[in-house]
């Protein structure tokens, strides 16, 4: 069954919902018939049809959202002019560029044209080609929906008081009969259509504000990132595909469910250009590799998503997300880009190619961060006896792990700490955790014991201090903070690194 076009149907999202869609039908058209005949007069016929027509409407744009699909971009595309690339991102999966607006799915496996999210219920993504049909999916699945919760709760009620009209009714009252499970039943499908009203209404409403702005989840995001990064000193960022709401309206809704250009080149702002989203998404990139910190796994984790054996604290405060875990072994290597308490988010950089990545959370007692020692190369020395430092690239390799938690504290240590709490107190407090004091401690135990280098001894005292304290400031404050870190100390003879 589950070869070709059946293939989307072997999964539990199109299956429960075509449950939900024929028991909702079938309970609500057997009530019908008894609660109101369509055949006694003209307002039960117009019911009957009117809810017959939202059940095959229902049906029919579920069918065609899962199979027709969002569109998805050639395997090794490329735009036509070759100068554009340097405007486009590169899919390591598909072994191509994405176009505008496009992006890949994991799930799915393709880059998708329009890409809005992955729908479960649908098994496929919601993008250019199906947004329409997935719009009127729902409209007709929330009308249908209500239409039945009427005649359901009507039905059982007067299934329920069905000895009291013929007893002591006048008449015309409409007599349903049910048997016990006949009443379970309808009571269960009143229920599902009710969650379906309320659920996929609010859907529904995200979705036409979707439309009615042009913008999807993704480019919420997005957007939501760049007014951020901004801030309110620099001039805001424009969003190039708002063309209003009635013009954005008619690029995705029409009675043909058609949609409106190739999903490559899309109608934009005067003031904008076609790669204007796309520029703003590689200056965000270059900011989250720039942000990137390296760990080094510890601890060996399966990807299970509920790991008893790391922490309750681990287990009892996952990432509220349906991203994916990732399994790691020891010794393997993690880029780490998010931060949570318990968790982290990263992709493992060692023994994975570039057509495959592993990206994914993992719990944060399962790793440490790289700290690298980096010489200063901003300051060369000018002494021609001085040896010849080590070049960036070698020196990275130099890399040792530091515990967050280091024991003891000495009184220039504490100063220390005195000094970067009253300085960052304006913008952030970075000392509040006792726990983040041990690489302060470490650095000044260093400070204290690292040896002169030609015999010239580092700055000591106040200046010591001083220099120490702004350096630590604008370092930590552009570092995620509760970690181990590698500060750059200068001194009379050039710079040393720590």
């Amino acid at each position: 069954m589950c070869v070709g076009p059946l293939k989307r149907f072997c999964h539990w999202g199109p299956l429960i919902a075509l449950g939900i869609i024929k028991s909702v039908t079938f309970a609500t058209v057997s009530c019908l018939s008894q609660w109101w005949p369509p055949h006694e007069s003209w307002g039960s016929s117009v019911l009957f049809f009117t809810f017959m027509s939202c059940a095959v409407l229902t049906l029919y744009c579920f069918l065609h959202a899962m199979f027709t699909g969002p569109g998805t971009m050639p395997l090794k595309w490329e735009p036509e002019k070759a100068e554009d690339k340097q405007f486009l991102q590169f899919c390591g999966t598909c072994e191509g560029y994405k176009a505008p607006r496009t992006h890949h799915c994991r799930k799915c496996g393709r880059c998708v044209m329009k890409m809005d999210h992955h729908c479960p219920w649908i098994n496929n993504c919601v993008g250019h080609k199906n947004h329409c049909s997935f719009t009127f999916f729902l409209l007709f699945a929330v009308l249908g929906c209500a239409q039945a919760s009427v005649v359901l709760s009507l039905s059982i009620y007067h299934a329920i008081h069905r000895t009291w009209y013929i007893y002591y009714g006048t008449g015309r009252e409409p007599i349903v009969y049910m048997s016990l499970w006949g009443m379970v039943m309808c009571m269960f499908v009143l229920g599902l259509a009710i969650g379906v009203v309320l659920a996929v209404g609010m859907l529904l409403y995200f979705q036409l504000r979707a439309i009615l702005r042009n913008r999807t989840a993704i480019e919420d995001w997005i957007l939501e990132k760049a007014v951020h990064r901004r801030g309110m000193m620099d001039q805001p960022f424009i969003y190039p595909y708002n063309l209003g709401c009635w013009n954005n309206f008619k690029q995705v809704i029409n009675f043909s469910c058609e949609p409106i250009g190739d999903g490559i080149m899309w109608l934009v702002r005067t003031e904008c250009h076609q790669y204007t989203l796309t520029i703003e998404q590689l200056e965000q990139k270059a900011e989250k590799r720039a942000r990137c910190r390296e760990y080094q796994v510890v601890q060996s984790y399966s990807g299970w998503w509920f790991p008893c054996t790391k922490g309750l604290g681990v287990c009892c405060h996952p990432p509220c997300t349906d991203e994916p875990r990732i399994s790691l072994q020891l010794g393997d290597i993690v880029a780490v880009t998010r931060w949570k308490k318990y968790w982290l988010y990263g992709e493992r950089t060692s023994g994975s190619s570039k057509a495959e990545r592993h990206r994914g959370w993992f719990p944060r007692c399962c790793a440490v961060q790289i700290l690298s020692t980096e010489s200063d190369s901003d300051n060369p020395p000018t002494d021609t006896n001085r040896p010849v430092q080590d070049s960036p690239v070698e020196s990275k390799k130099k890399s040792c792990f530091v515990e967050e938690n280091n024991p003891g504290c000495r009184d220039a240590a504490a100063d220390l700490r005195l000094a970067l709490s009253l300085a960052s107190r304006p913008s952030r407090r970075i000392m509040s955790n006792p726990s983040r004091h041990g690489c302060l401690d470490e650095l000044c135990r260093a400070l204290a014991m690292t040896p002169a280098r030609n015999s010239i001894a580092p700055p000591h005292g106040p200046a010591a201090l001083l220099l120490v304290t702004l350096t630590s400031v604008l370092a930590l404050l552009d570092l995620p903070l509760g970690h181990a870190y590698f500060i750059t100390v200068p001194s009379t003879d050039g710079a040393f690194t720590m």
